[in-house]
């Protein structure tokens, strides 16, 4: 295309991530989306998504990976400074200048326009993050099976837990557990077979189950929505008293989860502005010493787009996948 500066945004996750591709005023050039990008759990795995989500965007708008490009790289997993250092490795010879952030700064980012705030993604995953001034402030997301209380994964997970109990007749089977049951092949032993061979997003392709079973009244659902609620509203609370003066719930959980939180939170939260990619993008912006104003315009749109409800089958998969 030229010697124009482009700016890449991309935001990925445990279960696929998306990009976005624009020019130095902020104009849409193309998008795409690819497969998993969690540098902890896969790093091959996450350069070979987000090269074939960023060469999407670059079919669309006529343009390729020599053209100029200041990126903005927003993985789960990045938190940890070992995965990025080694993320930042694998992507720099691809692009003119990369910038490697998590997913969950990119999207507090993109909720607040730049603003401080703090945000909770409830993905796959779960992780709250705040910034307040020139501070950061991380609650939780360290990864699945130890942390992510709330999200999809957790979800899975606990809804297998009770199909195990009901198996063993230490709780009541629930058409939600019979559900979960079938579909891992009845028997105990097949469960834990799956188990064994199940990573994250695994577990997080049940949760779609659970919302809906929750919305039948259907009690296993129900105990497992209020629990994954009262870990959100933990979060919160932390955020809250850590400073962050507003609140956005994001992810493809997030409009699942947010009637089963208290009432005192849920007066807390504010509509996002814009999500990770606005987010990456802005970052991107600031890396190429540009005026993140240009890609503003894109915010809203970004969030009717990409922040659906939650009753799709693939509904848990923007945002937290950090698990």
């Amino acid at each position: 295309m030229g010697s124009e500066i482009l700016l890449l945004g991309v935001d990925g996750g445990g279960t696929g991530c998306r990009a976005r591709l624009t020019d130095a005023a902020g104009m849409l050039l193309g998008e795409g989306k690819a497969g998993p990008a969690n540098v902890r759990i896969s790093l091959d795995e996450s350069l070979q998504s987000v090269l074939g989500a960023a060469r999407q965007c670059f079919a669309k708008a006529g343009a390729t990976l020599d053209d100029p490009v200041v990126a903005c790289l927003a993985l789960a997993g990045a938190s940890e400074p070992g995965d990025a250092a080694a993320a930042y490795t694998a992507f720099r010879d691809f692009f003119d200048r990369v910038v490697i952030t998590t997913d969950a700064r990119a999207a507090c980012v993109g909720a607040h326009a730049g603003h401080d705030g703090g945000i909770i993604i409830v993905g796959t995953g779960t992780i709250g993050w705040a910034l307040h001034g020139d501070r950061e402030h991380r609650v939780g997301g360290w990864g699945f099976p130890v942390s992510d209380e709330g999200g999809g994964a957790w979800l899975g997970c606990e809804a297998v837990r009770r199909v195990l109990w009901a198996h063993d007749g230490r709780a009541a089977w629930t058409p939600l557990l019979r559900e979960v049951s079938e579909e891992l092949g009845v028997a105990p032993a097949a469960i834990v077979r799956w188990m064994g061979r199940s990573k994250p997003r695994d577990f997080g392709r049940l949760a779609p189950l659970i919302v809906q079973h929750a919305a039948r009244k259907d009690p296993a659902a129900c105990e497992l929505m209020r629990l994954a609620g009262s870990h959100i509203d933990a979060i919160a609370s932390r955020l809250i008293g850590d400073g962050a003066p507003r609140l956005a719930l994001m992810g493809g959980l997030a409009r699942a989860i947010e009637p089963w939180l208290s009432p005192e939170m849920r007066m807390r939260l504010v509509p996002p502005s814009g999500n990770a990619l606005n987010g990456a993008l802005r970052i991107a912006c600031e890396a190429a010493g540009l005026d993140a104003g240009g890609v503003s315009h894109l915010d809203a749109a970004s969030v009717q787009k990409y922040e659906r409800p939650a009753e799709r089958s693939d509904a848990v998969t923007s945002g937290a996948d950090s698990a």
